[in-house]
Order: structure tokens, then sequence, then C-alpha cells
């Protein structure tokens, strides 16, 4: 459940473009810096801004509905992510496959689940012919309803129906890795290719757990109250980064139980934490407010890409920033005015997908953009 933010939207395709180049100053006694506002030919609206130096060029991939959580296989060579769009013929997230220099403004992409019950998260594994992704499907066919406020506040859904699953790239589904009473879904593998991360009900929290790829020795990793969710392992795999909650006082640990009993959490406040792959050294990473989360590890290992609204008064614009490991040098990365979230770098580390809001024409679209990362 590293769901969409329902906020504002969409995003732009670059192929042709309008340069505008301006140089910019980055710090003192250090070279000067050309960066590019890249505008889309078709809308005139902004695909790159100018500040966006981490950008050397963009690509639009999808073009309507909320499409997030692009994950790429191994050799770096097809995504598979999680899409809404009603001109693809479903109601609720479904997982469909592309190959890595695609793009769907008047073709679709094969759907790859089932197509029945709501799916979440899904991960290739390191064969690069199964994934695995969260699925409600066992218990309902139909998908469920999404309730977005209780009490006035934005919630998210815990289903207590999601169960891990292998599938194939036809769709068949091959395994199913958890069985537990309650929430298991979120899952993610290490790039060693030995273990997948998850969250998990089981204990009646939320919390992170490891498991083998075939679904064995089981670890719980976490152990805090609290909402623990949306964790990836580092690129050598032996650390963890993770968005989560922490209730604290008497009124917030009686909000957080009442709501999760309900099968809700409330995402409003969260901030990023990190740790080793089995739990030891845990440690709060972000102290910022509000909102972060959809953590990634930067191809050094030294480095986390996440989203945040921390800037933001009213609850909006997200933007992606940059944080050392260690909690130093936060740079913002993107510029937007709505949603940039779900950043996630190649194995090669020369590409990021991550998910915008950007030249949407004002509606409620997130597509997926692909853009070439420059350090």
């Amino acid at each position: 459940m590293k769901i969409f933010y329902t906020l504002l939207i969409v995003s732009v395709f670059a192929s042709c473009k309008k340069e505008v180049k301006r140089a910019e100053n980055e710090s003192a006694g250090s070279a000067e810096k050309t960066t590019t506002v890249v505008l889309d030919p078709a809308t005139n609206d902004t695909l790159i801004y100018p500040e966006e130096k981490h950008f050397k060029s963009i690509r639009q991939v999808t073009f309507g509905g909320d499409n997030a959580e692009a994950y790429w296989s191994f050799d770096d060579s097809k995504l598979i992510f999680q899409s809404n769009y009603k001109n693809w013929g479903v109601n609720c997230d479904q997982m469909f496959l592309m190959n890595a220099e695609e793009t769907f403004k008047d073709k679709q992409p094969p759907m790859i689940s089932t197509g029945k019950g709501r799916t979440t998260c899904s991960y290739f594994l390191p064969d690069g012919k199964h994934i695995v992704y969260g699925s409600t499907h066992l218990k309902d066919e139909n998908c469920p309803e999404v309730p977005l406020k209780r009490d006035g506040k934005y919630v998210w859904p815990v289903y207590d129906s999601f169960d891990i699953f292998v599938a194939d790239l036809e769709g068949n589904i091959t395994a199913q890795l958890t069985n537990e009473p309650g929430y298991d879904a979120e899952a993610t593998v290490s790039p060693k290719g030995d273990k997948i991360v998850f969250t998990s009900m089981r204990s009646g929290d939320l919390e992170l757990y490891t498991m083998d790829i075939d679904g064995k020795n089981v670890k719980q990793i976490t152990n805090e109250l609290g909402y623990d969710g949306g964790a990836f392992f580092s690129p050598d795999g032996s650390k963890l980064i993770f968005r989560a909650s922490r209730p604290e006082t008497e009124k917030e640990i009686k909000e957080y139980k009442d709501l999760l009993a309900q099968g809700l959490v409330q995402p409003t406040e969260m901030e990023l934490f990190i740790c080793n792959a089995d739990g030891s050294e845990l440690r709060q990473l972000t102290h910022l407010g509000n909102a972060n989360w959809a953590p990634f590890f930067h191809p050094s290992g030294e480095k986390i890409l996440f989203s945040s609204n921390f800037e933001a008064e009213r609850g909006f614009p997200f933007n992606l920033y940059l944080i050392d490991i260690d909690g130093k040098n936060l740079e913002r990365v993107t510029h937007g005015r709505t949603f940039d979230a779900f950043p996630v770098f190649s194995n090669d580390g020369k590409k990021l997908a991550f998910s915008s809001n950007r030249n949407n024409g004002g509606g409620r679209d997130t597509n997926l953009f692909i853009a070439e990362w420059q350090d």
C-alpha cells in the first residue's frame, strides 16, 4: 500500500521540446551550471523546471488515470507499475507491464494481475520472469471501498484481505507467499535478490518483516507502535529505509489505534527511518514535520530520495528531496506546484522513474515519467 495521494495531477511528454537555457551559480566557488526549462510542445506546460538540475531529459510514460510505483526489472529492461486508468478497463489499481522505452499515449500496456480485487506494490524478482505483488482478490473479486476521509481527516485503507503473491509475466499466479490473518503487502525485493521486505499486521500493529524470496524464514524487523511501511533495501542490501508514524501522546495513540481497528491509517504525519536489514541500529532520519514518505536509496547508497510536503502550508505541493543517510545536506530536487512522488532509480543509476501531476491540464491524473538522472 504505497498508495496514491489523490491531490492534484499529471505530467508531460518529452520528445520534441522548447528549450530555454539559463545559467545558475551553484554555490560559492563552484562552476556555473546550465539548467534547462523543458516544455511540452502540445500544451506548452512544463516538463522540467529550470531548478531541476538533476534531470537531463524527461519522458512522459502514461497519459491518464492514477499511475504510480513503477519498479525496474533487475536488468532495467522492463518496469511494472500500478494503474486505475478506466480507459484500460479497470476500476481500481491493477498491475501493468512495460518495456523501459515504451510510452502509452495511444496504446495500452498488458495487464499482468488478475483484474480482480485491488492490487498494490508489485516488484520484480531477480529472474526477470516473475513479480511479487499484493492483492485482495481471494476475499472479494470486486474493488474494495476506498475511504479517503474519516472525521474530516485524510486516511489510507489497510485492507485485511491483502496477501502477497508471485506471478509470471503472463499474469499466472505461481505462488502465495503470505497467508496470515490481516494486512500483508508493500513487498519490495533486495538488489541482492535474496530477501523481500514487507509490511504486515500479524503482530496487531503495522510492522516491517523480511522473508526469503520463496516466503520462508519470516523475521520481524520493527516493533514500535505506529505504521511502518514503504520499505526499500539499499543497493548492497545491507540497510532499509522506510516511512513511519510514531504516535506519542495519549490522544495520538488512541486515534491511531481507533483508526487501525477500522483498517485505516492517517498518513499526514510521517518521518523517514533507517536501519540495518536485520532491524538493528534503527534511527529516525528526518525531523521535518508533515508527510515524508516514498523514500528510495540513491545509487551511491549514501543518500535518500523521497517525497515530502514539509514546506507546504496547506498540504501540497509534494516535491522530491535528497538527504544524506546521516540526515545532513537536505536538497530539493523537484520544483513542481502539485505532486511529485514515488521516485525509483534504475539499477544502473542512470534513470529515475517517478509519478507526477505536472502538465495534467489541472485535472486529477497522476502520470509516470522517466528522467535521465545526473548528479
